[in-house]
């Protein structure tokens, strides 16, 4: 046969042309439909058996369930999901990802979709260019779409001829009746390739075309399945290596979870291949274990027989260990072991998502969870404190990762705390108990609004140190001197939240701040003068601005706060 290497270069890109639509659609679904898929993820995921419906719908609908674990794994870094209840997601998500492996299966070898690829392209082309970001996206799905049914022909038409060469075969005889050897050596190839390629549904596709081009039997192509379901567990590990301890037993769930169903149906792999056969037979379709390499009916039958092994292993394995829920949490927490300060304050502590109480109880829970957004405002001040101080760039580094999940979490919590008031106030309540929720409301938005100011401070010193920029002695005094004023008011903030009926004397507040404006003009003074004389270079100067500039935010931001938790205090329910 001859199959010279720019053959294979045609594979090599074809396969890429079928990565590239598969991208380009789950990215394209997820603009689409994003972030309704949040919110279901966010409020359909009070027990287990919710949480694997939940993740089967998003993953079936966005066709990535690295997309669906990796959500998952952000959620359960800001506190918004428990473990418990994202195993039960990761479980629907691994049912929901078998979808893929059923459109290639029964559309990729039965309908020629690439021959309306190009129409349909076409049919996209104008919504590409709309100004519409939900059209662009639609458009954007269709080309995706189109892209990868074309790459799966391209595929098919790329590998070499088995039935006519069937000598290319010797090779892979010789390793396919290794018995259990030859299902490990199969099925490590797999997780290799999934682990490559970052996309179990795309070694989905390629192990289909594999089988129904004859490159191996079904039996080898069932443990590359199995090495698949191992591969994926990796990108949501890859994930949780920046977050917290709760996310990354999430992702350790993910691969336990997966890892124990492999090991489950190597244990029992021949009477599992028997009961697929018996299925595929009992559908008259035919005996996917009696067909041979490059059989005539082979193409007809694996591709078939193999989305039914995918789907089946899924569901047994979440039938069978949706059970033991609270055992894989014990296990992956011991694997994870110990729970710091940064774990324990990224959570919702009193309000439970989803769940909105009487409107007095509503609103104590919600003043609650205000309380600990305030306290993780003060930590993520005193974080910007020390990045100021901060002379080692390693350290500046670890700093400046820690404010940037603060700030990340910050949004969602903000989000969470706004809804569950916004749902409290829409439902029958007294006048005074819709007042002290509109109080809140703009309490919660200035916190955000602080954290916002604390955010771009940090980023602005992190700028500092990677540039490489030198403040002198007298540019940090004073930034010391400023952050000393703040403290002023940021210190009152944790502690006046709960005083209830205190009045806090806002008029002194109102005098630092104004002490702070003040400096704050004087700096912009003293740096327009050090600017011309050229005491320090102009991009120097503009950082240093903008970081004082940043941090009289700060000042303005924590006197409001301070104002409305006295309004709010001085409420009777």
């Amino acid at each position: 046969m001859n199959y010279t290497f720019f053959d294979f270069l045609k594979l090599i890109g074809s396969l890429g042309f079928f990565l590239f639509g598969m991208k380009m659609m789950s990215e394209a679904l997820q603009k689409v439909a994003g972030e309704k898929m949040r919110m279901i993820l966010g409020a359909m995921t009070s027990n287990r058996f919710k949480g694997i419906l939940t993740g089967l719908f998003i993953t079936a609908v966005i066709q990535s369930s690295s997309a669906t674990t990796v959500m998952v794994v952000s959620f359960v870094n800001a506190g918004l999901l428990s473990l418990n209840q994202s195993i039960g997601v990761i479980m629907g998500a691994n049912i929901g990802t078998t979808v893929t492996a059923w459109l290639i299966s029964l559309l990729g070898f039965k309908v020629d979709v690439s021959v309306f690829a190009l129409p349909l392209i076409g049919v996209a082309i104008p919504f590409i260019f709309s100004k519409k970001t939900k059209r662009s996206s639609m458009g954007q799905l269709i080309i995706g779409f189109s892209i990868l049914f074309m790459g799966l022909d391209f595929l098919k038409d790329s590998v070499p001829d088995i039935k006519g060469n069937p000598e290319i075969l010797n090779f892979i005889s010789e390793y396919s009746a290794l018995g259990i050897g030859s299902t490990l050596l199969f099925l490590l190839i797999g997780t290799i390739l999934t682990i490559i390629i970052q996309s179990s549904s795309a070694v989905m596709a390629v192990t289909l075309v594999m089988c129904f081009n004859g490159w191996i039997s079904f039996e080898m192509a069932a443990a590359m399945v199995l090495g698949e379901n191992i591969g994926t567990t990796i990108t949501a590990n890859l994930a949780a290596m920046v977050v917290n301890n709760s996310a990354k037993r999430a992702a350790r769930a993910h691969f336990l979870f997966n890892l124990t169903g492999v090991i489950l149906v190597l244990i029992f792999f021949q009477p599992f291949m028997n009961l697929i056969n018996s299925i595929m037979e009992a559908t008259g379709l035919g005996s996917p274990l009696e067909i041979t390499l490059a059989s005539e009916h082979g193409e007809a039958v694996i591709p078939i027989a193999l989305s039914v092994f995918h789907t089946s292993f899924n569901v047994l394995n979440t039938l069978l260990q949706v059970w033991f829920v609270p055992y894989i949490a014990r296990i992956v927490i011991k694997m994870v072991p110990g729970v710091d300060e940064d774990d324990e304050i990224f959570k919702l502590k009193y309000i439970k998502t989803g769940l909105v109480s009487v409107d007095e109880l509503a609103i104590i829970q919600a003043k609650n969870e205000i309380s600990v957004f305030i306290e993780r405002s003060q930590k993520m001040y005193s974080l910007v404190k020390n990045l100021l101080e901060e002379t080692s760039e390693k350290q500046s580094e670890k700093v400046i990762r820690k404010i940037r999940k603060y700030e990340e979490i910050s949004d969602r919590i903000e989000v969470e705390i706004a809804n569950y008031l916004t749902r409290t106030a829409s439902s029958e309540i007294s006048k005074q108990s819709s007042e002290t929720i509109n109080t809140m409301l703009k309490l919660v938005s200035r916190i955000e609004s602080l954290n916002d100011a604390l955010y771009n401070t940090a980023e602005l010193l992190y700028l500092k140190y990677d540039k490489k920029m030198v403040f002198n002695i007298e540019m940090n005094e004073h930034l010391y001197q400023l952050t000393t004023m703040i403290d002023l008011i940021m210190s009152e903030l944790p502690a006046q939240i709960n005083k209830k009926n205190q009045v806090i004397d806002i008029q002194q507040r109102r005098i630092q701040r104004d002490e702070i404006s003040a400096y704050i003009e004087k700096l912009n003074l003293v740096h327009l003068k050090d600017i011309k004389k050229g005491v320090y270079k102009y991009k120097v100067g503009i950082v240093y601005c903008d970081i004082f500039n940043e941090l009289e935010s700060v000042g303005n931001h924590a006197y409001h706060i301070l104002k409305y938790i006295n309004e709010f205090n001085n409420k009777e329910l």
